[in-house]
């Protein structure tokens, strides 16, 4: 098995070397205004849709920016970027057409480059640097000179602190060492798996690093699980295969359940109908798919191989070097801190329930006021290249100086020519606009023309001129006509896509609460515990959300992370986040839950169930949020604000879902309602598939209890 994974890891990153990556970070949403803007230019022969635009800005602190000491410094450097390969035009202020190219006070000036591909960007950008002085400051921005940091430092740091926490649980390096061999292993060969995808299927540059984010999370988590009953099976006198078979047959079963619930959410991003938005989530499913598998046949291996120095010195001699008849001896009762406080939850589980419930609903709060969008480097961190080229564009050119609204109009006949003509008119009167600019014929029926707004494109008061301008402005110029106006340009890209998924969102979270219910249903024979743990899934979303909107949309601390000031969150990072979020929290459910139902099958007992179960799985559960909780709170100190949102929100709700959802408020929920937890009609009771998540069969049950077969023949006859 291990010669297997070797292989499988040396085929793929050859192919890797070979073909390279084919990522794009096209974003064009279907059946959208913007999307048939862009269509209708294609059908006319402009090529709007495809090039990409770069900015070179200077300022001189001395003279003007078009004298004749500066433009003999920046004009030959403009000439040289025009003959790049891959550069298609170059709109200079030296010229004609770009004369408005230059601040009201002279100072600052800028030169549009349209690229035709990515591959030239660097050179320009290079040329354009260089031909900075003293005396005269040059700077680039824009599409195609901006570029997403290489990660690498996060990830360390995250897996540095996912092994110092295992090392302070275990006391083993070996059982440390473990779980972060199978996560970083089953990293790696998904990240090369999605850079062969990027091949095949439409997938954006952040696929690799927020495949990363996912997978080291989850694959350390699950080998942790399996992990730890191992260990269990060996301290409880079980021979090594047979620990490692009890391992499998327990936590492997679980993890397998977990895992293929994670994907199955993943891939119902399917269902919002967004080209890139199914790739980035067929990439996380097939990354969480290679860490499950890493964690089921990988990981089994190395634990034949290591034998019985998982644990530590002192427990194997407490084990003995004989095994019990190859069988793990009886469990003993929970005992620690969760023990303790799954006796005060059993005690008190009014007062703990509702003081989780406030707790959470507090942080999910936030949530209500999420605004989807896409941030620009107005949002970027003071001091940065990008930020400085941010603030020198508005200062000398207004804040829409890179949000520019471009509108296409159809004017098939007189009338609607002179219905536009009178549009054109009143556009500088709309509140909100700077600007705009003369209509540029591209057929005989089809003209354009660019407005540009007097915000910044993240912000709120350009998303209300894009909706102004589409059901007000718009709609009364077209009014008895056939002329047809369509906004795009970028910014109204973003618009209609915050939109459309905003639209959305509630169908998702409806989709993923019901599918929630029907896996735990099948897995638990119950309504109730499904029920309760399907609404507390949203909860943990809401939570996860809000997390994001406090810190990334209204800027409590987001200078902490290094992703600068507040923004909208990031639409790719909220479907995802749902998508992660309830498989994360269905994980810890299976795992909390199906130990209590195994206590419940042998005793029948419900209050002793839930107790067990707390107490038994509460350091294992809470050990893995915690990890999951360092990998994304790494992440976010990416510099990649997608990134750093999505690590922050995730590392939240899975310590909030484990310390309040998992460990207090759902069995506070389940004393309260009593053995009804374990009850399912009849009719349910023969039609549901029959799946073992537990994989009793493995172990012993406790002598003198009930058999299994009659406490879920009693808990069924309700």
């Amino acid at each position: 098995m291990l010669g297997a994974w070797v292989v499988v890891l040396v085929v793929l990153g050859g192919i890797v070397g070979v073909s390279g990556s084919g990522f794009s970070d096209s974003t064009r949403l279907p059946a959208s205004d913007s999307s048939t803007a862009y269509d209708l230019l294609a059908q006319g022969g402009s090529d709007a849709a495809q090039v990409k635009r770069g900015t070179i800005v200077w300022h001189a602190d001395d003279g003007t920016a078009v004298s004749a000491a500066t433009r003999s410094s920046i004009e030959p450097m403009l000439k040289r970027a025009s003959r790049v390969e891959g550069v298609e035009a170059v709109l200079s202020p030296f010229d004609a057409a770009g004369a408005k190219q230059v601040s009201a006070d002279q100072r600052t000036a800028f030169a549009t480059v349209l690229f035709s591909s990515d591959g030239s960007a660097k050179n320009v950008k290079d040329m354009a640097l260089k031909a900075g002085t003293d005396r005269l400051t040059v700077q680039v921005g824009g599409a195609a000179f901006t570029t997403i940091p290489v990660g690498g430092l996060s990830e360390i740091i995250g897996v540095l602190a996912a092994l110092l926490i295992l090392l302070l649980v275990f006391r083993s390096v070996w059982a440390a060492v473990l779980p972060i061999i199978t996560g970083v292993v089953g990293v790696g060969l998904s990240t090369l798996a999605v850079v062969c995808l990027s091949h095949a299927i439409p997938l954006n540059s952040v696929a690799p690093e927020m495949g990363a984010l996912i997978g080291l999370g989850v694959g350390i988590d699950y080998a942790l699980f399996i992990v730890n009953r191992h260990r269990k099976a060996l301290l409880g006198g079980a021979d090594v295969p047979t620990a490692v078979a009890t391992s499998l047959g327990t936590s492997g079963r679980a993890v397998l359940f977990a895992g293929g619930t994670v994907i199955v959410a993943l891939l119902g991003m399917a269902i919002l109908r967004v080209g890139f938005l199914t790739g980035l989530g067929f990439a996380a499913a097939v990354t969480v798919f290679l860490t499950v598998l890493a964690a089921v046949t990988l990981l089994p291996a190395l634990l034949g191989l290591i034998g019985r120095r998982v644990l530590r010195r002192s427990d194997r001699r407490a084990a003995g070097d004989a095994p019990i008849n190859g069988v793990q001896r009886p469990a003993a009762q929970p005992r620690g801190l969760w023990a303790w406080w799954a006796r005060v939850v059993q005690r008190h589980p009014r007062v703990t329930g509702v003081a989780a419930l406030i707790l959470l609903i507090g942080l999910a709060a936030p949530a209500a006021a999420i605004r989807l969008g896409s941030a620009d480097a107005s949002s970027d961190p003071h001091g940065t290249d990008t930020r400085s080229f941010s603030d020198t564009m508005s200062t000398s050119f207004g804040k829409g100086f890179d949000s520019a609204l471009l509108l296409v109009a159809q004017t098939p006949d007189e009338k609607s020519r002179a219905a536009w003509n009178g549009l054109v008119k009143k556009l500088p009167d709309v509140k909100d606009v700077t600007s705009v600019g003369a209509p540029q014929p591209v057929t005989k029926t089809l003209s354009s023309l660019q407005v540009v707004p007097s915000s910044f494109g993240q912000d709120k008061a350009t998303s209300d001129l894009v909706h102004t301008l589409r059901t007000d402005v718009i709609s009364h110029a077209e009014a008895g006509t056939n002329l047809h106006v369509y906004v795009g340009g970028t910014t109204a890209s973003n618009v209609d896509f915050a939109n459309a998924l905003t639209s959305k969102l509630p169908l998702f979270l409806g989709v993923i609460a019901a599918l929630g219910f029907l896996l735990l249903m099948v897995a638990f024979r119950s309504l109730l515990v499904p029920l309760i743990g399907a609404l507390c899934n949203l909860l943990t979303i809401a939570v996860a959300l809000g997390a994001t909107v406090a810190v990334f949309q209204w800027g409590w601390g987001p200078a902490q992370f290094g992703v600068g000031g507040p923004g909208p969150v990031e639409y790719i990072v909220a479907m995802l986040m749902v998508g992660v979020v309830f498989g994360l929290s269905i994980d810890y459910h299976v795992f909390l839950v199906s130990r209590m139902h195994e206590e419940w099958s042998h005793t029948g007992d419900n209050g002793r169930a839930i107790r067990v179960g707390v107490g038994d799985t509460g350091t294992v559960i809470v050990t893995a949020a915690t990890i999951m909780t360092c990998v994304f709170a790494s992440f976010g100190v990416a510099g990649v604000r997608t990134i750093s949102e999505f690590g922050v929100g995730l590392a939240v709700a899975v310590l909030v879902d484990a310390l309040f959802l998992r460990m207090t408020m759902i069995p506070a929920l389940m004393h309260g309602v009593g053995p009804r937890n374990w009850s399912l009609p009849r009719f349910l009771d023969r039609v549901l598939p029959r799946v073992s998540i537990e994989g009793g069969d493995h172990e012993l049950a406790p002598a003198g209890l009930p058999h299994a077969e009659q406490a879920r023949t009693s808990s069924g006859a309700s």
